[in-house]
């Protein structure tokens, strides 16, 4: 999918900076320009059965503690979804885990997480389904996109795991 065209057709804008292959927070940390709004990062999950799929996008610097994650989406136990799982449901290889592959989740199989923080700031980044950029989306917009893909975002106090 052509993501950059997907948001122009539906009116959304987000600004794009490019820069080298990341595929932790730590990368980003040094491989990411400054750029304004709230960093993310991204967990594909699924519930003990596979029959649900989770897109948690959390603050960047936020360990997750899954155990309580689950409980409190009404999940169960919580594990990190396969990149076979990964590609079949957002169309993305890992490592390019965003918001943002939502546009490829045309059958909602997937149920969008996002944290409470992260849903009160101004913007926030998502990578635009590659690893190889940082895009920027305006709380509005971001709005948009969710409607335009189908899926009401469940805001939640996402707990963080213990220190």
């Amino acid at each position: 999918m052509d993501i950059d065209a997907y948001l122009r057709s539906h009116g959304i804008a987000a600004s794009r900076h490019e820069h080298p292959a990341v595929m932790t927070v730590e990368e980003s940390g040094r491989l990411v320009p400054k750029l304004p709004g709230a960093k993310t990062k991204n967990l594909f999950l699924r519930d003990r059965k596979g029959r649900r799929h989770f897109l948690v996008t959390v603050p960047h610097d936020r360990a997750t503690d899954l155990d309580a994650l689950g409980e409190a989406l009404g999940a169960g136990r919580l594990s990190f979804a396969s990149a076979e799982r990964l590609a079949r449901h957002l169309g993305i290889a890992p490592g390019a885990v965003s918001l943002l592959a939502l546009a490829n989740d045309a059958a909602g199989a997937v149920e969008f997480v996002i944290d409470r923080a992260l849903w009160e700031a101004d913007a926030v980044h998502a990578h635009p389904l590659v690893n190889t950029a940082t895009m920027v989306i305006a709380h509005a917009d971001l709005e948009r996109f969710l409607a335009a893909t189908g899926h009401a975002p469940r805001v939640v106090d996402v707990p963080a795991a213990a220190a």
